[in-house]
C-alpha cells in the first residue's frame, strides 16, 4: 500500500522512470532464478566463460558440438570464435559446408562474389543466414581461413545405401572431397552402437557407416588444414564429437599430436545441475534450458 501511495504522489515523468526501474529489477530477479544456460566441466562442476576460454586458448583444435537449431549454442559459438580471433591466428571450419563448395566459399571470403551469389552457388543449410553466416563473416573480416569440412552429401547417401563399397566407383578427381580410402571403421564404438539402437527398425550398419564417413572426412579436413601456431575451431552437431568419439576418434588416427578440447550442447528442464548422463560428454558442456525456442 505504501508503495502505491508513493507512486501515485509522483509527477508523471518520475512515475514512469521509477516504474521502469521496478520492472527492470523484477525481470533481473526472474532471470537470476531461471537461467537460460549454464556451463559445466566434464565432471559436472559449474564453470564460466572466462575459465573455459583459458583452457580453449591452450588447445590446437576445438570441436564445438551444437544442436543445429539452438539459438544459445549459436550465440556462444560466435562469442568463443571472437575471443579466439582476438587471441591469435585462427582457422574456422564447419560441418555445414561441404568440401566441394570450398572454392565457392573462398570466393566469398575473398570478396570475389557477394552473399547472393554464395547463397545461389553453394549448398547452404536453411539456417545459414541466422546461425552460420556470422561465423563465416567473422573469418572474412579477420582474413582467416574457413574450411568446408564435410563430405558431399551424395557420397554419404551412397554409403548409407551400399556401404563403403559404394565409394569404389567415385572418380579419382572427386576423391579429394572424401577422407582417404579405405575409411577406418570400428562398428563397436559406443556412439555408433547407440546410434544404431536409437534408429530402431530404420537403422542399418550402412547408415552408421555413412555417419563414420562424415566423421572421418571432417577429421581429415581439420588435420589437413591445421596451421602450426594457430588454433582450429570446428562447428559440428554434438553427436559428431560427443564422448570424445566421432571426429575425435578419427583425429586420433589422422593427427594424434593435436591437442583437442570439446564442447557439447545439451538441453535440460533444469539447467541448475548437470544430469548424470551428460557427465563426461565433453570437456565443457553447455546446458540450455529446454524451453528456449529453436531457430527453426
Amino acid at each position: 500500500m505504501m508503495v502505491v501511495v508513493f507512486l501515485c504522489s509522483m509527477q508523471p515523468r518520475r512515475f514512469a522512470i521509477v516504474a521502469a526501474m521496478m520492472l527492470s529489477a523484477g525481470a533481473l530477479l526472474q532471470a537470476q532464478s531461471h537461467q537460460a544456460y549454464v556451463l559445466y566441466n566434464s565432471s559436472g562442476h559449474r564453470t564460466h566463460f572466462k575459465k573455459m576460454m583459458h583452457r580453449l586458448k591452450g588447445a590446437d583444435v576445438i570441436l564445438f558440438g551444437e544442436f543445429h537449431d539452438n539459438a544459445i549454442a549459436h550465440w556462444l559459438q560466435l562469442e568463443v570464435a571472437r575471443a579466439l580471433a582476438d587471441a591469435g591466428p585462427l582457422v574456422l571450419g564447419a560441418e555445414m559446408v561441404e568440401r566441394d563448395d570450398q572454392a565457392t566459399l573462398d570466393s566469398y571470403l575473398h570478396g570475389a562474389i557477394d552473399q547472393a551469389a554464395f547463397d545461389t552457388l553453394a549448398r547452404l543449410w536453411k539456417n545459414h543466414t541466422s546461425d552460420y553466416k556470422p561465423l563465416v563473416d567473422l573469418a572474412k573480416e579477420r582474413h582467416f581461413p574457413f574450411v568446408a569440412s564435410n563430405v558431399p552429401r551424395r557420397y554419404a547417401r551412397a554409403v548409407s545405401r551400399g556401404g563403403f563399397e559404394a565409394l569404389d566407383t567415385v572418380p579419382a578427381a572427386e576423391r579429394q572431397w572424401i577422407a582417404p580410402l579405405p575409411i577406418p571403421f570400428d562398428p563397436e564404438l559406443p556412439r555408433y552402437r547407440h546410434m544404431l539402437s536409437m534408429m530402431g527398425d530404420h537403422g542399418t550398419p550402412d547408415v552408421v557407416k555413412a555417419q563414420a564417413l562424415k566423421d572421418a572426412t571432417m577429421a581429415h579436413s581439420i588435420a589437413r588444414n591445421f596451421r602450426q601456431g594457430s588454433r582450429f575451431i570446428h562447428f559440428n552437431g554434438s553427436f559428431h564429437s560427443d564422448f570424445f568419439e566421432g571426429i575425435n576418434w578419427y583425429l586420433e588416427h589422422y593427427a594424434p599430436q593435436l591437442k583437442r578440447i570439446t564442447i557439447s550442447t545439451v538441453t535440460q528442464a533444469d539447467a541448475g545441475r548437470l544430469e548424470s548422463g551428460h557427465k563426461g560428454q565433453a570437456d565443457f558442456i553447455l546446458v540450455v534450458d529446454e524451453d528456449i525456442p529453436g531457430t527453426y
